[in-house]
């Protein structure tokens, strides 16, 4: 989830979503934005190893076990909160965990404060807390360092109390140009990505 477009959100849901499946979990990916970038993604590669389905609705919390059946994790690619808030904050009710996307950039940073207040707002709503995490995406360095704008940006969000994932994403052709394409995660950050998350769930 994020303020605004572009920060990555659907390709890290897809290849975050074939990570899980090569890691031997069945995945469903629910495409909750009105664009469905994540579904036309799955047609023009004829089809993911998971089912995509599309929910952009104001209440995908209530709708989403509806289509869960066996699968052992959902990911929800959530639309961008200041266009469509009543979609990303239902798709905020349900998911357990949710993963901030963000740029190492100075303007990206400087958009967590409101994404913070967004955060609080729905977890008054629900039952137990969600575990909330950013991952850093497009990065310069394919793993985390201690210099450079990658490491000033995690301890930016650190010093405002965000948790920050060990994983990051690299600012690479093979995920940027991988729309419409058949996704293979094995070997990709994507797959460090799934085994933290699982680790992070186990641990919850």
């Amino acid at each position: 989830m994020n303020l605004k477009p572009g920060v990555g959100k659907t390709t890290s849901a897809v290849w975050l979503a074939h990570a899980l499946h090569e890691s031997g979990l069945s995945p469903l990916l629910v495409d909750g934005d009105p664009a469905a970038s994540a579904l036309r993604w799955s047609e023009l590669a004829e089809g993911f190893p998971f089912p995509v389905i599309a929910l952009p609705v104001g209440d995908v919390h209530r709708r989403v076990n509806d289509f869960l059946g066996s699968r052992q994790a959902v990911v929800l690619d959530a639309p961008q909160l200041e266009d469509h808030p009543r979609i990303a904050r239902s798709i905020m009710r349900y998911a357990g965990e949710w993963i901030v996307p963000v740029t190492p950039a100075p303007i990206e940073l400087d958009r967590m404060a409101p994404i913070r207040g967004e955060m609080a707002d729905v977890q008054s709503l629900r039952a137990e807390p969600a575990r909330t995490v950013v991952l850093l995406n497009r990065t310069n360095r394919p793993d985390a360092t201690r210099t450079g704008p990658d490491a000033d940006a995690r301890e930016a969000l650190t010093e405002r109390g965000f948790e920050l994932l060990d994983t990051q994403i690299a600012r690479l052709d093979l995920y940027a140009q991988s729309f419409g394409s058949p996704v293979q995660a094995k070997g990709s950050a994507y797959m460090d990505l799934a085994d933290e998350l699982i680790k992070r769930q186990e641990e919850a």
